[in-house]
């Protein structure tokens, strides 16, 4: 319909008052558009009356800003029923987030989808997966995703991921990469990481750094590392620390350090340890001990991160309490010191594999474990069957070597097993998690692994 012009009014008012309901429609556009909203709603209320299904969505779209819930209601569906997409999806919605009632938006949605709404295809694909309807949703997600959708494109490449397979994984998250969704273009570098594709996945997060991404950023930043270009590396790692992610203001610090430039070491340090990063407040001693003669800083830092666990912190911290005269909280700290913590560098696939498992349980609503404790169960297990040469009965053997309970070993390599092979077991929570990183610990122990 076409829109009002200036100076129409005289020709739509006489066009309206005889019963013109397309004139009555873009008659209370004008007033619209001149914020008299009241008379807006008048012309929309008599072309309503009279056919025109745009002004019953229009009424719609007024009611839920200046009026009712329910006029709102009622006007979408005069507009939904005759086959309108948005007012379906507008109803659909409402009767969701502001009614609660999930059954009859469901309905509404599914008309709509049917109408050829992206928007309701996708929503009816996040209602299925909170109901647990898997199937469903990824149906609806990919109606969603042929329309254009890249959101539920990424989210079909996650739900393929979940259960294991891989090439609609790939599939899925190319798309939407390709669509310019910088989340799947990291996600799809962490995929080809975790499957020993390290030149596709240098490729994939190039494409997602080139949106900010911090993650991208951070893995580029190691990449760089690993081939010592530390100046390239301590650019990606800004980008990353910029974005407050304390584990990457820490890196930039430990290659400021290596470049020499201690003002800037000093202030990544000082960031990531305000955020409470223990490795960060440690190193931040250290140098403001090494570069600056901050004793007290430096006290004041390790003690920091002594009292949240750091096995270094501890000792250094016992070392200038001694020397200072105080015997008797530096023993305290000597005597009995926090364990160390593990510090082996980590394969980059198992990294991958933990961010994308805390990914996947992030987004199905759960709280998801430590990236950290999930690489340090993965690691162990590489670290402490490197001797075997035959892995047909690695969980006997593990027994037999450590002397740890066979259900607990079986636990442990159950667990690994789900995160390196999603979709053969449930993700893991929290609580079972530290369970089985105990388990680890132990082997490490009692097998002599540091």
């Amino acid at each position: 319909m076409p829109a009002p012009r200036a100076g129409d009014e005289p020709e739509l008012l006489a066009a309206a008052q005889a019963g013109d309901a397309r004139a009555a429609h873009r008659l209370g556009k004008l007033y619209a558009q001149h914020g008299e909203r009241a008379a807006a709603k008048h012309w929309w209320e008599r072309a309503a009356a009279g056919g025109n299904v745009d002004s019953a969505y229009n009424l719609g779209i007024w009611h839920e800003k200046h009026g009712s819930l329910e006029e709102a209601v009622t006007w979408y569906e005069a507009a939904a029923s005759t086959g309108d997409a948005e007012a379906a999806t507008n109803l659909a919605t409402l009767l969701l987030e502001q009614r609660g009632d999930p059954e009859a938006a469901r309905k509404w949605f599914e008309i709509a989808a049917a109408a050829g709404s992206r928007a309701a295809a996708r929503r009816l694909a996040l209602m299925c997966e909170e109901s647990g309807e898997l199937g469903t949703a990824r149906e609806w997600h990919r109606r969603a995703a042929a329309d254009g959708d890249v959101a539920s494109a990424h989210d079909l490449g996650f739900l393929a991921y979940c259960a294991g397979d891989d090439a609609e994984t790939l599939h899925w998250w190319e798309c939407a990469a390709r669509g310019g969704h910088a989340e799947s273009a990291y996600c799809l570098g962490l995929f080809l990481d975790a499957t020993r594709d390290p030149e596709g996945a240098e490729a994939y997060y190039r494409l997602a750094a080139k949106s900010e991404h911090p993650g991208a950023a951070s893995r580029l930043g190691g990449v760089a590392l690993s081939r010592g270009d530390l100046r390239t590396a301590r650019g990606w790692f800004e980008q990353a620390a910029a974005a407050g992610r304390a584990c990457d203001q820490r890196m930039a610090g430990f290659v400021c350090v290596e470049l020499g430039d201690t003002a800037a070491a000093s202030h990544w340090f000082g960031r990531a340890a305000a955020s409470g990063d223990p490795e960060a407040a440690y190193n931040y001693g250290l140098l403001l001990i090494a570069e600056f003669g901050d004793f007290a800083g430096g006290r004041h830092f390790f003690r920091q991160a002594a009292q949240a666990g750091h096995h270094e912190a501890a000792v250094e911290l016992g070392g200038l309490l001694s020397a200072a005269g105080e015997h008797g909280e530096a023993q305290i700290w000597l005597s009995d010191p926090p364990p160390p913590a593990w510090a082996r560098p980590a394969e980059p696939e198992l990294t991958a594999r933990a961010e994308l498992a805390a990914a996947a349980i992030a987004r199905g609503g759960g709280v998801p474990p430590s990236v950290a404790d999930m690489v340090e169960v993965l690691s162990t297990w590489d670290v402490v069957t490197r001797p075997l040469h035959d892995h047909s009965d690695v969980v006997a053997w593990l027994v037999a070597r450590s002397g740890v309970h066979l259900s607990a070993v079986e636990h442990l390599a159950s667990v690994r097993g789900t995160l390196l092979r999603p979709g053969s077991a449930p993700w893991p929570g929290q609580g079972e998690l530290q369970h089985v990183l105990t388990t680890a610990r132990d082997l490490r122990r009692r097998l002599g692994v540091r």
